[in-house]
């Protein structure tokens, strides 16, 4: 039985520890949705161009050639994850704004009732590269609020922190709400990211309340990430170029 798409009206912090420090907050929208089920609201759209759209070509996958939740049974296969590959999945991300993409972090949800079982965090630079993280706890028992999931840094995402360190994941994802915190520790230095919001029912109306409070949707986001980068030049943060990109796909 497939899930009824949702509106997750989110709220984002970052804040970077480290001699330079800087810390920012805002709104903004992502959909959660079983990609297997038709579109539920005039305007959003699966596979199709829309006010907000999600295409399985932008997620699952090298970017723009993305193959959706099949990718995503693929890795759990190829990781001996063989319980897994059948369980439900479901898509956390920000839609595309008028075929506008760009998100810096989704996550595909493995699933089994109300049991969080393993997470792929899908992750974007602004250099066109991606990488994922496959978080899961060892005994495949399900995720909770206190697990710490870590996962070593191997992916290029901000000039301004360096490739190295490590991640510390945590995830609660309950019928009411989604709460997402990524710690990224390198030392003393390092960056802490959260996503926070009610899980709510998508719907048109909604989706253009959100245009109007939060125009221009994922063209917003990445304008914010350009402007904090200005901050953090101005404020003296070393600037690192880009690495070649690893490798593998799924780490």
């Amino acid at each position: 039985m497939s899930r009824s798409p949702e509106h997750i009206r989110g709220r984002t912090f970052h804040g970077r520890r480290g001699g330079i420090r800087n810390a920012f907050s805002y709104g903004v929208d992502f959909v959660l949705i079983d990609p297997d089920a038709p579109s539920a609201a005039a305007l959003f759209s699966r596979n199709g161009f829309n006010l907000a759209a999600v295409n399985d070509r932008d997620h699952g996958g090298a970017r723009g050639q993305g193959r959706g939740v099949a990718w995503v049974r693929e890795v759990l296969e190829a990781h001996g994850l063989h319980d897994l590959a059948n369980a439900e999945i479901l898509l956390l991300t920000q839609p595309s704004f008028f075929g506008y993409i760009f998100n810096p972090v989704s996550f595909w949800l493995v699933m089994r009732g109300s049991d969080l079982l393993a997470v792929i965090a899908e992750v974007n630079n602004t250099f066109g590269d991606r990488h994922n993280y496959l978080c899961h706890n060892p005994d495949l028992r399900p995720i909770l609020p206190t697990d710490r999931l870590q996962a070593q840094k191997v992916f290029h995402v901000s000039p301004f922190q360096a490739v190295s360190g490590s991640y510390e994941f945590s995830f609660q994802v309950t019928d009411a709400l989604v709460n997402i915190r990524i710690n990224h520790q390198n030392g003393s230095d390092g960056v802490i990211a959260t996503l926070t919001g009610k899980r709510e029912k998508l719907t048109s109306l909604g989706l253009l309340w959100a245009a109007i409070r939060r125009p221009f949707g994922t063209l917003r986001v990445i304008f914010l990430i350009y402007w904090q980068a200005i901050k953090l030049r101005l404020k003296g943060a070393q600037y690192n170029r880009r690495p070649q990109p690893p490798e593998k796909e799924v780490s």
